[in-house]
């Protein structure tokens, strides 16, 4: 199991400490974790996500030549046609949904080619870092192949319900957890002592 850690700003060398698959850089004005710094030289193996939402593609390609984005992740109402201008970029592209208490898996249809992976998000007053999660047994319909991420609220005191999750057959297709609000001490200051143990409960089950 793949782990994204999210909305990172400032003690960055010692989250990449960690290892984790991913890291987030939210590049939304609106966001406490906007993120505006330099990014530090991260291992090889670390993958950049830049998280963007309803962001104008000319903005979106500066901030990934920028920062060497390897990642863009739409976390607004981008349009398929949005997603398949970007593939120019010939960059990997994540396609975010928010659920709450039901979802009409019809609407990835259009987003199947010309997306990556997708990611499910919990429905809030934000676009993402809310704090709590959705009901993941929606995901038993999901209808598609394609890998996603799993997001929204998942914090220590969730281990448990994720490692029950990913023995479900709805799981079939979770690709990576991606957490980032419930392991602050304040927005984009990440607690590391969480997070490792978090990963090691995470990427040492077989899944």
């Amino acid at each position: 199991m793949k782990l994204k850690i999210c909305g990172i700003k400032h003690n960055i060398n010692e989250v990449a400490a960690l290892q984790p698959d991913y890291f987030g850089f939210i590049f939304y004005k609106n966001s406490p974790r906007n993120f505006e710094s330099e990014i530090p030289k991260l291992s090889k193996s670390i993958k950049k996500v830049g998280v963007f939402v309803n962001e104008k593609i000319e903005s979106i390609t500066r901030k990934i030549e920028k920062y060497n984005l390897d990642i863009i992740q739409l976390h607004g109402n981008e349009s398929p046609e949005t997603c398949k201008l970007l593939k120019s970029t010939k960059k990997e592209i994540i396609k975010v949904f928010s659920i709450k208490n039901e979802f009409d898996f019809s609407i990835l249809k259009d987003y199947e080619k010309v997306c990556d992976y997708f990611l499910f998000d919990t429905k809030g007053k934000l676009p993402g870092g809310n704090g709590y999660a959705f009901n993941w047994d929606i995901l038993k319909d999901y209808p598609s192949t394609k890998p996603y991420f799993l997001s929204g609220g998942i914090g220590l005191s969730e281990i448990e319900s994720i490692l029950s999750f990913l023995s479900k057959e709805g799981s079939k297709y979770c690709y990576a957890i991606d957490i980032n609000s419930k392991f602050e001490i304040k927005p984009g200051l990440k607690n590391i002592d969480e997070l490792e143990k978090f990963k090691k409960h995470i990427t040492s089950s077989d899944f």
